[in-house]
């Protein structure tokens, strides 16, 4: 996903998006959400995370009027981000396969963490969870103001990097059977089988 480039107008509707790849909107993630939306498959107001700032940014981008969040996809919501009850974890790793961005660290049959500032809140790792030791919490008020175009930014660094991880990780599978595959087939030629 890094390396391809998309028109101007699905990067520029994409990063007004929060990227937190929680498929509200009825799409598989943010772009294909900014997609639909530059195409006119999908309506600006389909994105409960980005709330009434994310559809007056959209508006504004595209010269339209403003409009309500549609409220079939949600509610805007604070802030929130995954805990895991560790105590009860069992390290299933469903919970690390489901997040978009990597922010879930553990090891099979080993307790799970999340990281906390990575973390988008699509609250993806918690149907996965076979003990139900997941649980989405209110970000705290702190009084430090965050970045949201920043967070947005790196929460898509990391979506995409962890795509391609996947995508090369799959390339390399099936080059592992096809090799495995041809070195039966000769081994069965040589044999006569």
């Amino acid at each position: 996903m890094l390396a391809m480039n998309y028109p101007p107008k699905i990067n520029e509707i994409n990063e007004l998006l929060p990227q937190t790849q929680c498929g509200q909107c009825g799409f598989k993630g943010c772009l294909p959400y900014a997609e639909a939306i530059a195409e006119g498959r999908a309506d600006i107001n389909q994105c409960p995370p980005g709330g009434e700032q994310g559809i007056a940014d959209l508006a504004a981008l595209l010269g339209r009027p403003s409009k309500p969040l549609d409220t079939r996809y949600g509610s805007h919501k604070p802030a929130q981000v995954a805990v895991i009850i560790e105590q009860d974890c069992i390290g299933c790793v469903k919970c690390i396969d489901a997040c978009p961005v990597d922010a879930i660290i553990g090891a099979a049959k080993l307790m799970h963490t999340v990281i906390a500032h990575e973390c988008t809140g699509c609250s993806l790792c918690v149907a996965p969870c076979p003990v139900d030791c997941i649980v989405m919490q209110t970000l705290p008020e702190t009084g430090i103001s965050r970045d949201k175009k920043q967070q947005s930014a790196w929460a898509k660094h990391r979506y995409e990097v962890k795509n391609t991880r996947k995508a090369q990780f799959e390339a390399e599978k099936m080059q592992r059977a096809r090799l495995k595959k041809a070195q039966l087939a000769s081994k069965n030629l040589a044999t006569g089988i």
